[in-house]
């Protein structure tokens, strides 16, 4: 398991552990590097702050995050399922609604 799941997760839902996140990874053929717990963490951070979540500000918070290794494009190839998508089944979070709009950060 890469070193980034060792550390806490303050804002992860109640019910998630990094062990089911693992074994939701292993079953879609991921293999969870340092960059994808950054990801599951953010998004956790994100959904804490917000009562409602906004897709577009997500996206938008997401593409911000990770600009300095170029963005949604390299959130698509740490999420081959869409990085919004996969990123909240991972993270145990719910997706927002239109995530399934390849669009928005997931792959139909």
């Amino acid at each position: 398991m890469a070193t980034q799941a060792l550390r806490a997760f303050p804002h992860a839902p109640d019910d998630w552990t990094p062990e089911l996140a693992q074994q939701y990874a292993e079953s879609e053929n991921l293999e969870l590097t340092d960059d994808h717990w950054e990801e599951i963490a953010a998004l956790q951070e994100y959904y804490a702050k917000h009562e409602r979540v906004n897709l577009r500000e997500l996206s938008d918070a997401l593409e911000e995050h990770f600009h300095d290794r170029g963005g949604k494009r390299y959130l698509y190839t740490l999420f081959p399922g869409g990085p919004i998508a996969q990123g909240c089944r991972l993270a145990g979070l719910e997706m927002p609604p239109g995530a399934l709009d390849q669009g928005f950060g997931s792959v139909v």
